[in-house]
């Protein structure tokens, strides 16, 4: 597979990263070999650049997935901030040792059990495409007031923010 560079410019790619920032489960989202859609939680490792990483075993049915389709979306979500975040992008397999080495914690042996060194470990890059989220500033308390002030006055609630980011 070939890297791919995000269509996210600067600003983009930063107000990205503030938004997944402190959510450690993505659902990442491929597509089977017979089309249907599948999608299962992933740890995100990192964003860097315009990169968001993951781990994954090269011999998964998600690889496979991925070598036939490498069009991937990824979910976010954060209740308690009420923050919502939708990626889409292109993901492909990393077997980069050094990158393996950088990112690799102890904690990872519950789903790798043996360890960094293990040949069938290996990456996963995403690189984003285009972007979109819906938060609240003030999270769970506005949306108490504001759902009371709504009862209230029969105004709809305004609070809520959604942007869309990149080729959307």
């Amino acid at each position: 597979m070939q890297t791919q560079t995000s269509a996210l410019n600067s600003f983009e790619l930063e107000k990205l990263r503030e938004k997944i920032e402190g959510i450690r489960i993505a659902m990442l989202t491929t597509l089977t070999s017979d089309g249907e859609i599948h999608a299962r939680p992933m740890a995100t490792q990192e964003m860097e650049g315009d990169e968001i990483w993951f781990f994954t075993n090269d011999d998964s049915h998600k690889v496979d997935e991925l070598q036939r389709n490498p069009k991937v979306h990824l979910s976010y979500t954060d209740e308690d901030s009420e923050t919502y975040v939708c990626i889409s992008g292109r993901a492909e397999l990393v077997k980069d040792r050094q990158k393996i080495n950088e990112l690799w914690k102890d904690f990872l042996k519950t789903w790798f059990p043996k360890g960094k060194d293990d040949p069938h470990l290996a990456l996963l890059r995403v690189t984003p495409h285009a972007a979109e989220y819906w938060d609240r500033p003030g999270g769970k308390m506005m949306t108490f007031l504001e759902t009371v002030k709504g009862a209230i006055t029969g105004q709809p609630d305004k609070t809520g923010r959604h942007e869309k980011l990149g080729n959307n």
